[in-house]
């Protein structure tokens, strides 16, 4: 077994996206969490999906009020596998994917013998709520008596997804990212509130067309303009925290790897995502034996570990029993700029921006104060 201690650590700062709303319930309770966040009777997170702290730095100069806050505000770690639905999952649950249960991009269903998309599989039938085994922080909200409101575009508004991970709140929908964030400032005349706002244009952007694009930089512009012109109408009693749930790399279309043969020999399925494989073995095989041959040949460009490994080095937390069949028997995490295909026409590879991986890139996000919270430091 590969010593824990060789592999990354997937927690590359002391605070982590699984403290951001407690830290805010405690805001709204007239209380100091963890981050110090002052006493508020309104606490509103923007979630920009894909916003990674080193993108945003890069483009400081294209987004002047999200900039304006880098050298006062320490960024924050994701969670691995660095991917909307277990990120989203964490936000909303304050648990880590171990215990949450949404364990990557798409995962085995391991009593059905298959692999279901994390996002989009609720719709087809091929999930149910309780997939997802915590309860949200909605949801304990609204039992301390606390309104909660979601915020984002309409298409998401009765998905599965937003069922299992929006628990409690109330959904409400805006067309762009200015649009929501009125929708938050209409909220902030109610009673007193936790607010929840999603902007998935940048993440889109990516990987349409990458980070280098014209279009990512325009959806970081947009998405600045809106901040911009919402912190100022903040209250004294108003925070706003600006967060992401993963960075972006990208990934040119010759960096992308077919996945030779031999290496899907025993393999009965191939989930998770390009950046960051897990691969489900047939029985009898050897999971140790799997991870060598894949070291041998790809353990230059990623790091590569059985579940145990990736259980012990502390990859998804805590890992409730429930939740270890949904893990891979041998996990291919992209270390370089690289993204690996089972399937050479796998649609996925129209993608430029991808995540998925442990790289400071994906890892590393901003958590910007606003408002209240600007002030109250």
């Amino acid at each position: 077994m590969l010593p824990a201690g060789q592999l990354p650590s997937a927690r590359a700062r002391r605070v982590g996206l699984a403290d951001v709303l407690p830290n805010c319930l405690a805001a709204l309770s007239s209380s100091r969490g963890s981050l110090g966040l002052q006493p508020v009777s309104h606490a509103v997170v923007l979630l920009a999906d894909g916003l990674g702290l080193t993108a945003l730095e890069a483009r400081a100069g294209h987004a002047r009020a999200l900039a304006s806050r880098l050298s006062a505000d320490a960024p924050i770690s994701s969670v691995f596998p660095t991917t909307t639905a277990a990120a989203l999952a964490t936000l909303s649950t304050g648990a880590l994917p171990g215990q949450h249960g949404l364990v990557g991009y798409s995962v085995l269903d391991a009593a059905n013998d298959r692999v279901v998309n994390q996002l989009t599989g609720w719709d087809d039938g091929g999930m149910t709520t309780d997939w997802q085994r915590r309860p949200t922080l909605f949801e304990k909200a609204d039992s301390a008596g606390l309104t909660s409101i979601a915020i984002g575009p309409a298409r998401y508004a009765d998905s599965g997804f937003t069922h299992a991970v929006l628990r409690g709140a109330d959904y409400r929908a805006g067309a762009s990212i200015a649009d929501r964030l009125e929708r938050a400032h209409e909220a902030l005349a109610g009673p007193s509130a936790l607010i929840y706002v999603y902007v998935p244009e940048l993440d889109t952007a990516s990987h349409a067309h990458g980070l280098e694009s014209p279009n990512w930089v325009a959806a970081l512009e947009e998405l600045d303009a809106a901040v911009g012109r919402f912190a100022p109408r903040l209250g004294a009693s108003h925070g706003l925290l600006v967060t992401a749930d993963h960075g972006v790399v990208d990934v040119p279309h010759d960096a992308q790897i077919i996945v030779a043969p031999e290496l899907l020999d025993g393999v009965r399925h191939v989930a998770g995502e390009p950046r960051c494989l897990q691969l489900h073995l047939e029985p009898g095989e050897s999971p140790d034996q799997h991870a060598e041959r894949w070291r041998a040949g790809e353990g230059s460009r990623a790091w590569v570990a059985t579940r145990a490994e990736a259980v012990e080095a502390g990859w998804f937390g805590e890992v409730d029993p429930e939740v270890m069949p949904r893990i891979g028997d041998v996990l291919v995490a992209a270390r370089k700029r690289v993204a690996y295909y089972a399937d050479p026409d796998d649609r996925g590879r129209k993608m430029i921006g991808q995540h998925g991986s442990l790289s400071p890139d994906e890892l590393t996000i901003p958590l910007l104060r606003f408002g209240a919270w600007a002030a109250g430091r």
